[in-house]
């Protein structure tokens, strides 16, 4: 046997490689598989970025329907605000105490107006309530709440603090801005990174859409009512909220889908809201008149303590807190009428007294700035007495109390300051109406006024007082000037010259 056949024979047990043709043809059949498997991954993966995607807007569009609902929801009958409400107010509410159906105890001639607000018979306008503290105009508001069961209408106190504010009017909206913010779940950058005038925004445009869905429904708009807007400052952030509440109310009485009612005590947030105000009704709410209020607290005295007191205890009680209703409440509700009447008196002129007093001619120059806001309102005061001496009648047998009142512009005059008179509005001590009409914030501040002005020794007091304020200001701006080393007989000639010509002055040696 030959070495080839050897070599023949041994290869016959062992594998052989594959030829050319085999290489090709197996290598096509995995090319094929990889494809196939490979663009199966890719469906697998585009379905599942589209499920993803998909879900994902379901999820935000769902979150804005439900936002829309809750908001929806917050004008439906039954609100708990108007439960709360009704018991700090006094306003009979069916789903507490079904007994209490009698009506409110006093019924103002401005009720029937605000019922056609609350109700939606008024439309196309905004309304500014304002009017002294405790007038009630809150009361009001709360009554034509209760008439309607809070059926369309949402209620809420303004605060100093924009933050506050914000929330307040998401809870009045039922929007909570953030908190339940979907987006946070996708990485998107959510609203806490925004400003609480932004948030503001963000829920008067979710209100806006709601009151268009409602309007196709019901045909009359939404009542927003912002109690208490006097509490907002009167500084940059503070207008630029009360601007942004002002553009929204007069798009929304243009369009009839949102009546915004605003009450305040003091004056500054008319005279800011009128300069931009095409749509806005002004709506005063002053005191009672005599027969009302005498009615009205005879009415209550036999509901509550079963007894009829006499006319001439109520014409005692009208003379010394007037037809104010916080007031009349308070003497309504105690067994002695008359020692309350008193104690009503003593506190506003404790209270006039506490911020206002003057400390003559020994007071210290660090008190400057206080005594001049002090003594400016002392001096209004005494004009506002004068004025009432020089009245031909100052009470009216059936309008009651007529105070006097001074013109705006003049009574900046009679102060010679035009910054102060807001600050004596929000302190309650004087108030000014819509007509820029000023005078004493209530009747019994004006006995104060008339009280302390008529002490002995008071006009010298004041003038005692004025003087020593114009001195301490004339030594402010009184320069020291000191001449040193001169020498022998020497002397220091000083010219002035002004427009009337020149003056000379000559400074000397001491003892020269």
């Amino acid at each position: 046997m030959t070495r080839d056949d050897v070599l023949r024979n041994n290869r016959v047990g062992q594998p052989q490689p594959p030829s050319d043709d085999e290489q090709r043809s197996s290598s096509k059949g995995d090319d094929e598989t990889t494809k196939r498997y490979n663009w199966g991954q890719t469906l697998v993966k585009m379905f599942e970025s589209s499920l993803t995607t998909f879900a994902s807007l379901a999820v935000l569009g769902y979150y804005k329907y439900i936002v829309l609902q809750k908001i929806e929801n917050a004008f439906k009958p039954g609100d708990p605000v108007l439960e709360l409400a009704a018991l700090g107010k006094q306003v009979p509410n069916p789903a507490i105490d079904e007994e209490e159906s009698a009506p409110h105890w006093v019924l103002r001639k401005e009720q029937k107006l605000i019922d056609s607000i609350i109700n939606g018979s008024i439309q196309g306008r905004y309304h500014l309530l304002i009017g002294e503290k405790g007038t009630g105009k809150s009361s009001m508001l709360i009554d034509a709440m209760h008439k309607v069961g809070g059926e369309g209408v949402s209620m809420f106190e303004a605060h100093a603090d924009l933050e506050i504010f914000r929330i307040r009017l998401g809870k009045a909206l039922d929007f909570e801005y953030m908190e339940d913010y979907i987006g946070s779940l996708f990485s998107i950058r959510g609203p806490r990174d925004t400003t609480a005038l932004l948030d503001i925004e963000r829920a008067f445009n979710k209100l806006e859409k709601v009151a268009l869905r409602r309007r196709k429904k019901v045909h009359r708009p939404l009542v927003l009512i912002i109690n208490c807007t006097h509490l907002l400052r009167d500084d940059e952030d503070g207008q630029d909220l009360l601007e942004l509440i002002q553009q929204r109310a007069e798009q929304w009485a243009a369009s009839n889908l949102v009546t915004v009612v605003l009450n305040s005590d003091d004056y500054w947030v008319y005279e800011r809201m009128k300069q931009y105000a095409t749509r806005m009704e002004v709506i005063p709410v002053l005191d009672l008149p005599k027969a009302e209020a005498l009615l009205a607290l005879k009415k209550y005295r036999s509901r509550s303590f079963n007894e009829e007191p006499s006319s001439e205890i109520l014409e005692q009680v009208y003379d010394r807190v007037g037809g104010r209703l916080t007031f009349l409440n308070r003497v309504a509700q105690s067994p002695d009428m008359l020692r309350t009447c008193e104690d009503i008196c003593l506190t506003e002129k404790t209270w006039f007294l506490n911020k206002c007093w003057i400390l003559g001619s020994e007071m210290d120059d660090d008190v400057m700035d206080e005594q001049k806001f002090s003594s400016a309102a002392m001096v209004l005061a005494k004009a506002l007495v004068e004025r009432q001496k020089e009245m031909d009648t100052p009470y009216d047998p059936e309008m009651g109390h007529i105070l006097p009142q001074i013109p705006l512009h003049e009574a900046r005059q009679i102060m010679t300051r035009a910054d102060l008179i807001k600050s004596y509005d929000h302190i309650n001590v004087f108030t000014i109406d819509s007509k820029a009409m000023v005078r004493a914030d209530s009747v019994p501040m004006q006995n104060a006024f008339r009280e302390i002005c008529g002490e002995e020794g008071f006009s010298e007091h004041l003038d005692a007082t004025l003087e020593r304020i114009s001195a301490i200001e004339s030594l402010g701006r009184t320069r020291e000037l000191v001449a040193k080393d001169l020498v022998g007989e020497g002397i220091y000639d000083i010219s002035v010259r002004d427009g009337k010509g020149s003056r000379h002055v000559q400074v000397k040696r001491s003892g020269s």
